[in-house]
């Protein structure tokens, strides 16, 4: 009769387990969409409802092309900002105070 026999701490230490390295997990790489293939494929389908119920149509007719909304990007400073926000604030506190004197 095989009895199971719980092995001595002793044996399990004597063993090398220094050189045994795991196996890395293997992990499926799904190649992620551009902006670019994604606005292709957005052109390819009319959305004229949302989830069969909203109808879309007269937010799609108003809505601006991408070449109007893009912008340069434009670093900004701290001290030009505040220096030309102070300026703006102090001129029109200048024109509140002399339309209160006339």
């Amino acid at each position: 009769a095989d009895i199971p026999v719980i092995p001595d701490l002793e044996d399990v230490q004597e063993e090398d387990l220094a050189m045994q390295v795991a196996a890395p997990p293997s992990v499926q790489v799904n190649r992620v969409l551009t902006y670019h293939d994604l606005d292709k494929d957005l052109m390819k389908y009319d959305f004229q409802t949302l989830d069969g119920e909203v109808d879309l149509k007269l937010l799609t007719k108003v809505l601006a092309p991408e070449h109007e909304l893009r912008e340069d990007d434009v670093s900004w400073d701290w001290d030009h900002l505040f220096t030309e926000m102070s300026s703006e604030l102090v001129t029109e506190w200048d024109l509140g105070q002399l339309e209160r004197e006339d």
